[in-house]
């Protein structure tokens, strides 16, 4: 299982962000991890539950005794939040939910694609998002469930900058995808995580990617 610095180390890698950069998420001061990890030695026991507080979607009992999974369930988490209400609509107004095979029309705001191909929804809680998709098999599964709905905002290719560790829907030579962004090896590249640990990242080259939307929000289908 390894030890809590390990898993520290781990953490601050899923957040792609460096020691430094969580130390001072934290509030302590340069070093405090760092030099622990380096060296071996004990954390203080108020930084740990400061850690926790901070990212309250991993696991504490992961954190403290590496037992269980890392990232916190949504299926758990889901229950003691109102999830966003949505309801079907006759009008243009509302978030096209737009099926799989029309996903360029989705990217591009073609009208014809929204108008008559999709329902539309009305979600108060998910304004700025441009269009709705549904998710298919369990590559992002805690995050996400196949069957769960995903609520995208278009982003401009031309003047994209990744935030690096979120989810993004992505139109790719490759197909479709739902997957976290993180550096790639050069800045020609990102690597494609996805949360079920069962399928391993792999890179893709940036003009390879055509379109990119960054998913919002999540509507739970039980």
């Amino acid at each position: 299982m390894g030890s809590i610095l390990s898993r520290i180390q781990e953490l601050a890698i899923n957040e792609g962000i460096t020691i430094g950069a969580l130390e001072r998420k934290i509030g302590a001061s340069k070093g405090v991890l760092s030099r622990a990890i380096n060296n071996g030695t004990d954390i203080q026991a108020k930084w740990l539950t400061i850690l926790v507080e901070n990212y309250p979607n991993y696991s504490p009992s992961w954190i403290l005794t590496g037992k269980g999974n890392m990232i916190i369930s949504q299926n758990t988490d889901m229950k003691n939040e109102e999830l966003p209400v949505a309801h079907r609509t006759e009008s243009n107004e509302g978030i096209p939910l737009i099926p799989i095979n029309a996903m360029a029309g989705a990217f591009t705001g073609d009208q014809s694609v929204m108008e008559y191909e999709c329902d539309r929804y009305i979600i108060p809680s998910f304004k700025g998002a441009d269009f709705l998709i549904g998710v298919k098999g369990s590559s992002m599964y805690p995050r996400y469930n196949s069957g769960d709905i995903v609520a995208c905002k278009r982003l401009n290719l031309q003047d994209l900058f990744f935030q690096w560790n979120k989810v993004y829907v992505l139109d790719t030579d490759q197909g479709p995808l739902i997957k976290r962004i993180k550096p790639g090896t050069d800045k020609g590249h990102v690597t494609i995580v996805s949360d079920n640990k069962d399928y391993e990242p792999f890179e893709l080259a940036i003009d390879h990617i055509y379109h990119v939307a960054l998913v919002v929000g999540v509507i739970r289908v039980e």
